[in-house]
């Protein structure tokens, strides 16, 4: 029976029913493990990880593998390229991501083409010879879209690779494997678990020999997860789409009244999600004062959990210079959206 995302996030990942199983999977805390099963050894497997793999799997539509964070995710990613391999991606995105693929590039591990993501044709352009595309899309922190399922398309066309890291949008909004991606990552640290407690990541694929891969990937270079965070993931799976349609909900209002407000230059917001990007009247410090001013929002580096968190992005020194200075990425929570306002409001007279 196919099931509603909303469903899935409840029910995925369960035990099997029988007379007193547990309703719950399982915390399994082991490193070691009797001979002849299939697990092995701690590092090969563990039944709180694979309870996490099957809910996100069944939201995202491909066997899934955790992995102990995001960027953990995106380096197995990136380590079965061969060395050298052209590689396509945005200019823009997570600093973490940008930073690796700026590292990778410098050392000749990879040859990267930093494209405009929302100039399809000539992100079209630069896939002739290349081995993957990376695509981000919303964009972290601008919020630029991608048209995905043109450049998916054209991808396949040519025989190159696609992963998408769908974090921002979630496959609440899209679903990247059923538009022809190989590969789906998330920062589960992020929506999925939406706590603000554990780093975790995943990655998602229809393709068995890819999914092999980077499961050894996962396996030598030891990047797995931890079986209390895995299991504090699936319980924050659990609401994962009442708080996210909860907080984007705040996220549309917050939108409006910010982009009525005098001191608000610019608002970026894709028109779904719960991260919303403003520009404020002002310099870098005064950006910064305005974060530093908040009492019920909280000022710190994340997003996707249930509390409201803003920054002003550019404070950090990976970030790409094409970010505006006095940008502000506030991640929208669950917070009553009146509350939410009157903070924003109060911390803006600063200016």
């Amino acid at each position: 029976m196919s099931l509603h995302p909303e469903t899935s996030a409840i029910t995925a990942g369960r035990p099997d029913a029988a007379p007193d199983a547990p309703l719950n999977p399982p915390l399994v805390f082991s490193s070691t493990y009797h001979a002849g099963g299939p697990v092995g050894y701690g590092r090969y497997g563990n039944e709180s990880w694979s309870a996490l793999e099957i809910a996100i799997g069944e939201l995202e539509g491909g066997a899934t593998l955790s992995f102990s964070s995001g960027m953990a995710a995106v380096s197995a990613v990136f380590s079965i390229l061969p060395i050298g391999a052209p590689v396509v991606a945005s200019n823009q995105g997570y600093s973490g991501v940008m930073g690796l693929l700026n590292q990778l590039h410098s050392t000749g591990r990879l040859e990267v083409r930093f494209v405009e993501i929302t100039n399809t044709q000539e992100v079209i352009a630069a896939m002739k010879g290349a081995a993957l595309v990376w695509l981000e899309s919303p964009t972290n922190p601008c919020l630029d879209v991608a048209d995905l399922p043109a450049l998916i398309s054209a991808a396949k066309k040519l025989g190159i690779g696609v992963a998408v890291d769908n974090t921002f949008a979630t496959p609440l909004v899209q679903k990247p494997l059923t538009m022809g991606a190989d590969i789906v990552m998330h920062s589960v640290t992020k929506f999925l678990a939406g706590h603000s407690d554990v780093l975790l990541g995943s990655l998602s694929t229809n393709d068995e020999a890819l999914f092999k891969r980077l499961e050894e990937s996962r396996r030598f270079n030891g990047s797995i997860p931890g079986p209390f965070e895995a299991w504090l993931a699936l319980r924050g799976i659990r609401s994962f789409p009442i708080r996210f349609r909860a907080a984007e909900s705040n996220a549309k209002d917050l939108v409006t009244r910010l982009s009525q407000h005098s001191k608000v230059t610019k608002v970026r917001y894709p028109g779904f999600g719960a991260v919303v990007s403003f520009e404020v009247d002002g310099t870098a410090e005064d950006a910064q004062k305005v974060c530093e001013s908040s009492k019920l929002i909280t000022h710190a580096t994340s997003l996707g959990g249930i509390e409201s968190l803003w920054e002003r992005r550019r404070r950090w020194a990976l970030e790409s210079p094409s970010v505006p200075e006095q940008l502000i990425r506030l991640s929208v929570g669950c917070e009553h959206v009146d509350d939410l306002w009157a903070d924003i409001q109060q911390a803006l007279t600063v200016l």
